[in-house]
C-alpha cells in the first residue's frame, strides 16, 4: 500500500503587527542616534540628480567592456538617485538593492569598503519600502545589468509598514482601490494606467486649444442643479444660508459664456451624481464638455470623432485597440445610425418598431413593469429609446453615433426642424457603452422655458432626475445665444477603453467606497 506523501509545511505568514512593531523600534533607535549626532531621522536635503528611466535610456545599451574600460581609465559616469527600496540582497561585505522612483527601477551595488563600515551596517538593517538615496558611478554587473556602484547611501524615510509580497502584490481588488498608494507602489501596470490618463488629458487640452477653444472654469456648487437628468448631492452653504448642489454638469454655465461672447469654450470638469455605483458608474466623475457657436450636431460628430482619434494616438500611440479580448478600431469612420435604424440592425422587431403595444410587450418581457416604468404613459419615441437601451446598446462595439433622440427626454436639445418630435442629438457608443453625448443647443428662450416647466412638473410628480426651472438661464437666453453645438465626453469611460480596464474604478485614482468600519 503506497503511502501519501507528507505535505510540506505551509510557509508561516508574518505577523504584520509584529513587523510594524519591529520597524517602529528601528525608528526609535534612528531618532535617538540622529538626536545625539545633531541630525534628523527624516532628512529633506537630498536632491536626486538622475532618474532610473533616463539612466537606462542613456546608458543601458552601452556594452559592459566599454563601461569597464572607461572606469579603469578614470572616466566614470556619476549617478545620484533616490527611491523606494523594493529588493535587497545582503551578501557579506557587498550587497545589492533595487530602488524604484517615479520612472522605474535601478540596481544599487553597496560595498563595505566603499560606503564605510557604519553606513554598511546600517544598510543591513534597512527594510523593503524604505526611501533610500544613493550616489556613485554607473557600471554593469556580470549579467549585464546597469547598476550604480554606491560611494554614499542614506536613509531618507523609514517605512513603518511592510509591503505586500513582491511576487503576488495586492490580490484584493477592493483593497487596491482603497489603498491606491500601495497599489501604485507594487503594480507597474497601475502606474502606467494613470500615466496614460495624464497624457490623455494633456492631449485633449492641446487638441481643443489648437482648434480655437478657450479653457474655462465654472462653479462646482450650484444654487440650481442643471445640465443633465440626474439626482444631485445636496449641501448647505452656511454663509449664504441656502441650499446648494454639487454640479451634475457644467452645461448651463458654459452656454452662459457663449451668450457672453466666448464662441468656443471647454472645461475638463469634475461632476457629481447621487446615483448607483457600477463597473461604469462612479458618483464623482470627469467629463470634458465643449461648446462652439455656429456649429450643429453634425459638426459636433465630425469634431468628436477627430478629437478621440487624436487623443488616443497621442496617449497610447495606436488607434488599433483591444478591449477585454476584442478589437476596437478607432481609425475607421464612426458609424452613424438613428435609434430606429439601430433597433432594426440589432433586433428582430422589424416593422413592429413603430408598434407601441409590441414595444410594451417586449419591454415587459425584458423585466420592465407598468408600475415602476409607466410604460403605457410613454410616447412611441420614448418606448423606442427604452427598447434601444435594453436590447441594442450592448451590441454597439465599434464606434457608433446614435441620433434622433425624442424631444421629451432631451430638454436642452434643439428639435429637428422637419421632425419636431426628435432632436438634433447624438450619443456615441464604443464597446457597448456611452462615451459622449452632444446636440445642437436649444437657443429659443421661450421653447426652453416651456421645456423647463415640463421638467419641473415631472419633478413635482416624483421624478428625482428631472431638471429644475432655471430662471437665470432663461434670462441669459433672452439676451440671445447664437446657434451652438455642445458635447460632453466621459473621460473615465474613455480611459477604460484606452487602458483595457474592466471597471471604472481601475481608472479613477480614488474611487468612491464605503467608509471603513
Amino acid at each position: 500500500m503506497s503511502q501519501e506523501p507528507t505535505p510540506a509545511p505551509a510557509t508561516p505568514v508574518p505577523d504584520e503587527n509584529k513587523l510594524i512593531a519591529e520597524r517602529r523600534e528601528k525608528l526609535r533607535g534612528l531618532r535617538a542616534q540622529q538626536a545625539s549626532d545633531g541630525g534628523t531621522a527624516f532628512p529633506n536635503d537630498f536632491k536626486p540628480g538622475d532618474r532610473a528611466a533616463a539612466l537606462h535610456a542613456a546608458h543601458g545599451a552601452v556594452e559592459k567592456p566599454v563601461l569597464d574600460a572607461d572606469i579603469a581609465a578614470g572616466r566614470t559616469i556619476g549617478a545620484s538617485v533616490a527611491g523606494r527600496m523594493m529588493l535587497k540582497r545582503v551578501m557579506g561585505k557587498a550587497s545589492f538593492a533595487t530602488l524604484q522612483d517615479a520612472t522605474g527601477r535601478i540596481q544599487i551595488y553597496i560595498a563595505h569598503d566603499e560606503v564605510g563600515k557604519a553606513d554598511y551596517e546600517a544598510f543591513k538593517h534597512w527594510d523593503l519600502g524604505d526611501i533610500v538615496a544613493a550616489e556613485g558611478h554607473l557600471f554593469k554587473t556580470k549579467t549585464g545589468e546597469l547598476s550604480i556602484h554606491a560611494r554614499r547611501i542614506r536613509l531618507l524615510t523609514k517605512s513603518l509598514r511592510p509591503l505586500p509580497d513582491k511576487f503576488h502584490g495586492m490580490q484584493d481588488q477592493e483593497l487596491k482601490y482603497r489603498q491606491r498608494y500601495v497599489d501604485l507602489i507594487m503594480d507597474e501596470a497601475a502606474r502606467a494606467r494613470f500615466a496614460a490618463r495624464s497624457r490623455t488629458l494633456a492631449a485633449m487640452r492641446d487638441f481643443m486649444t489648437g482648434h480655437g477653444f478657450m479653457e474655462v472654469e465654472t462653479p462646482m456648487l450650484h444654487p440650481i442643479p442643471g445640465g443633465a437628468n440626474a439626482k444631485p448631492f445636496v449641501t448647505h452653504h452656511n454663509a449664504l444660508d441656502q441650499q446648494m448642489f454639487l454640479r451634475i454638469a457644467p452645461e448651463l454655465y458654459l452656454k452662459r459664456l457663449i451668450v457672453g461672447g466666448f464662441e468656443r469654450v471647454f472645461e475638463i470638469n469634475r461632476s457629481f451624481r447621487n446615483e448607483g455605483i457600477s463597473v461604469r458608474h462612479n458618483p464623482e466623475f470627469t467629463m470634458m464638455e465643449f461648446y462652439a457657436a455656429y456649429w450643429n450636431y453634425q459638426d459636433l460628430m465630425d469634431f468628436t470623432e477627430a478629437l478621440l482619434r487624436d487623443t488616443a494616438q497621442q496617449a497610447v500611440g495606436s488607434l488599433q485597440l483591444s478591449y477585454q479580448g476584442r478589437a476596437v478600431d478607432l481609425g475607421q469612420p464612426f458609424a452613424r445610425l438613428t435609434i430606429r435604424e439601430a433597433i432594426h440592425a440589432h433586433t428582430d422587431i422589424g416593422a413592429h418598431v413603430d408598434d407601441t403595444a409590441e414595444l410594451i410587450r417586449r419591454l415587459k418581457k425584458l423585466g420592465l413593469s407598468e408600475e415602476k416604468d409607466r410604460l403605457s404613459a410613454r410616447s412611441l419615441a420614448s418606448l423606442q429609446v427604452m427598447y434601444f437601451e435594453e436590447e441594442v446598446e450592448q451590441h454597439l462595439w465599434a464606434p457608433t453615433f446614435i441620433m434622433e433622440h425624442p424631444t421629451e427626454i432631451s430638454p436642452l436639445a434643439r428639435a429637428n426642424d422637419q421632425r419636431p418630435e426628435v432632436t438634433e442629438r447624438f450619443e456615441l457608443y464604443i464597446t457597448g457603452r456611452e462615451m459622449a453625448n452632444g446636440f445642437s443647443e436649444l437657443n429659443d428662450a421661450e421653447d426652453q422655458a416651456t421645456r423647463f416647466a415640463a421638467q419641473a412638473s415631472a419633478k413635482d410628480a416624483g421624478d428625482e432626475e428631472a431638471m429644475f426651472y432655471d430662471q437665470d438661464f432663461i434670462r441669459a437666453l433672452e439676451y440671445g445665444m447664437p446657434p451652438t453645438g455642445g458635447c460632453g465626453v466621459g473621460i473615465d469611460r474613455f480611459m477604460m477603453l484606452l487602458t483595457n480596464s474592466p471597471s471604472i474604478r481601475d481608472v479613477i485614482l480614488f474611487p468612491a467606497l464605503r467608509h471603513e468600519a
